[in-house]
């Protein structure tokens, strides 16, 4: 589905239904994908209106950023970033920038209700599987491309793209991982926002605050892997996400997914996956 509306193309929708006289409380604002190159773009949550509503942002291409309660994060490709208004973030493209993106505006008290449970959970940004980002992408595309709305049929879109989010938060997540040890917890969290930059067993350790031989000895416990191999696992599921959703190079991909360049990358995943990088795309969307 996420091709189907790739094919689809750029476009925004903007509903317009008439006022029910008995409301739904998860409903669809507007709709759309667009892509940002080489200009201003920026939004303040914070000067937004003040009427709650929340945008549901996935990115396919490039890169965006985003402050949100004091942290910063890379929105990459694979990426959703989930954010409601009013709140005090931004988010934005970088001078000179590129980014591709679909995206949602919902509101209700329903879908601001499991916006927060989520924001509360994972923070603004997840990593949705494939399933989830094709219910997000057939929930976008439409509400793009359906000429008439009825008010349940809006809603009915709206609450598949939050729901969607709702399972990447809390439905794939193992009961044993939610007794992780804290400090094992926001070292995973690290990992996850960081996979192209460096990501050394040293560093993992001091963000864990213990010495290096007993964090490893803590993580491989808590996890069942040591961590390095822990990044290179999701760092390989992340190259295999970038194949499939994108047309980027693999030496494009290797930059954002920390390895040092194309030819590093595909030996690497030669060795996991017993094939190069671009057989795998190959062979993965012939089968799609």
């Amino acid at each position: 589905m996420l091709f189907q509306l790739l094919d689809h193309g750029h476009d925004i929708r903007r509903l317009e239904l008439p006022r029910s006289a008995a409301p739904l409380h998860c409903m669809a604002v507007s709709a759309g994908y667009e892509q940002r190159m080489n200009e201003v773009y920026s939004w303040d949550g914070r000067k937004r209106g003040t009427a709650p509503f929340l945008v549901i942002q996935h990115t396919t291409y490039g890169e965006g950023r985003l402050d949100y309660a004091g942290a910063s994060h890379r929105l990459g490709p694979g990426q959703t970033m989930l954010v409601t208004m009013p709140h005090a973030h931004r988010y934005w493209l970088e001078r000179g920038g590129h980014w591709e993106y679909f995206w949602m505006v919902l509101n209700g008290r329903e879908a601001l209700r499991l916006a927060r449970e989520i924001l509360d959970s994972t923070g603004p940004v997840l990593r949705p599987t494939k399933g989830q980002v094709d219910r997000l992408a057939a929930a976008c595309l439409g509400l793009m491309r359906q000429p008439e709305f009825s008010a349940g049929e809006a809603s009915t879109l709206a609450y598949q793209a939050i729901s969607s989010l709702h399972d990447a938060a809390f439905g794939a997540r193992p009961t044993a991982d939610r007794a992780l040890p804290a400090a094992v917890s926001r070292v995973i969290a690290h990992i996850e926002a960081n996979l192209g930059a460096p990501l050394q067993v040293e560093r993992l350790a001091s963000i864990a605050e213990m010495s290096r031989a007993h964090f490893v000895r803590t993580f491989a416990a808590a996890t069942g892997t040591p961590p390095s191999d822990y990044v290179l696992d999701r760092r390989i599921e992340r190259v295999e996400r970038l194949l499939l959703a994108t047309e980027m190079t693999v030496a494009e991909i290797a930059k954002l997914t920390g390895f040092a360049d194309g030819n590093y990358l595909a030996k690497t995943f030669r060795r996991r996956r017993q094939c190069s990088p671009l057989a795998f795309r190959a062979t993965r969307l012939e089968a799609n």
